[in-house]
């Protein structure tokens, strides 16, 4: 199509500022998300907010499947993503009314976004190509979900959630079905893109804390805690940062790149479309008790925070696991232990002050993460006294047992 570039099959390239520029309006979404959970810290709230942020992600995901078919800094290309950077901040806005007056805002938005998404790929593949069919077959009972979830947003109460999981069941179907076929995975790109949003997401998430924090002084300064309570929770946010991109992020590139075909794709779906899931509503689920935390630093934190705090650990390290699990077959058992130390902790300090919470939690993971990075270490050199000749730029199953 004219305007639109498509690259070699094996060319890869970096992602575009734009890109990161529409990633800014799902961040957005995602700070709503942890407002709704800070309102309602239940289980009606918890699904609630488990349900937006799915349909969110499908349609963050259909887009950057898309944009790795091509190249970002084309002018169309551009300006496509231009609008749906528009698109997407009345979706997010209309976040916490999603389940009322907001329905159809939110599920419009995201039907537009998924339907560029969808046709911004299938006009970058030859209609003779198996990457068309393969595109093709993916679009069809994505057209079917995408309708019925702005039918979703018309209907109320129990009906709309009902259409909605439908909405999900049938794109979760149609990527299952779709690992048959063969799809451009450009590796570099994509890890790109998935980094971008996770450090993006913790960027936000600081943000959206200090801005609650503050706003709640009024005219008074910062106290002792408020100040322990900050910095705890921007240590919290740089310890998720390294945990992911230390070495997760360039292991799993690094294993993307030696997949071919069909096989690189399902690798793909595999461990960032559905990994990364739990990874991104982690950081926000944890945020959520970070905010209560630090609203209240003194105060003992409520049992729901506190399992807010454990859920979003859980689904965080689960997400790094899973995706680890799928590139090498290696289980992360320090992470593992540390998991359930940080469970345990949420659970039986309900008599802690909220800030305290925060800073055993740093505490421990950083143990974690010293205690995993000294055994990945010493088994390297173990296999370099073995091998000198290992390339040591590549990283080996040995450096990724993260």
């Amino acid at each position: 199509m004219r305007g639109i570039t498509v690259p070699d099959l094996e060319e890869d390239f970096t992602a575009d500022p734009v890109e990161l520029f529409f990633d800014l309006a799902f961040v957005f979404a995602f700070s709503r998300l942890v407002a709704h959970l800070v309102h309602h810290p239940d289980w009606t709230g918890a699904f609630q907010a488990g349900l937006l942020f799915l349909l969110i992600w499908f349609s963050w995901s259909l887009f950057t499947w898309s944009a790795n078919s091509i190249s970002g800094n084309g002018r169309l290309v551009r300006l496509v993503f231009l609008v749906a950077t528009a698109v997407t901040v009345p979706m997010a806005a209309s976040v916490e009314t999603a389940f009322g007056a907001g329905g159809l805002t939110f599920a419009g938005s995201g039907a537009v976004i998924m339907l560029m998404a969808a046709v911004l790929q299938l006009v970058s593949f030859d209609r003779q190509s198996e990457y068309f069919t393969s595109a093709l077959r993916l679009t069809w009972p994505n057209l079917i979900a995408i309708a019925i979830f702005v039918i979703g947003g018309t209907v109320d109460g129990g009906a709309r959630v009902a259409l909605w999981l439908l909405t999900l069941a049938i794109f979760l179907g149609a990527t299952i079905a779709a690992g048959s076929g063969d799809w451009i995975l450009r590796s570099g790109h994509f890890s790109e893109r998935h980094g971008l949003i996770l450090i993006v997401a913790l960027g936000e998430v600081v943000v959206a804390i200090g801005i609650s924090v503050i706003g709640g002084l009024g005219d008074g300064g910062l106290t002792q805690f408020t100040r322990v309570g900050l910095i705890a929770a921007g240590a919290l946010a740089g310890l998720l940062w390294w945990s992911y991109f230390d070495r997760v992020q360039p292991a799993l590139e690094y294993r993307a790149e030696q997949y071919s075909g069909s096989e690189r794709g399902r690798f793909g779906r595999d461990a960032y479309t559905y990994a990364h899931a739990p990874i991104i509503a982690g950081i926000i689920v944890a945020a959520a008790a970070a905010e209560e935390a630090l609203l209240h630093p003194a105060d003992a934190l409520h049992i729901e925070f506190r399992v807010m705090l454990a859920a979003g650990f859980a689904l965080f390290l689960g997400g790094i696991g899973m995706a680890i699990y799928r590139a090498f077959q290696i289980i992360t058992w320090e992470r593992i232990i540390g998991l359930a130390a940080i469970i345990l902790l949420c659970l039986l300090t309900g008599d802690w002050a909220a800030v305290w919470v925060l800073v055993a939690i740093d505490l421990l993971f950083l143990i974690v993460l010293v205690a995993e990075n000294l055994r990945v270490e010493r088994r390297r050199q173990e296999a370099s006294d073995v091998d000198p000749g290992e390339d040591s730029e590549a990283p080996s199953t040995t450096s990724v047992s993260t």
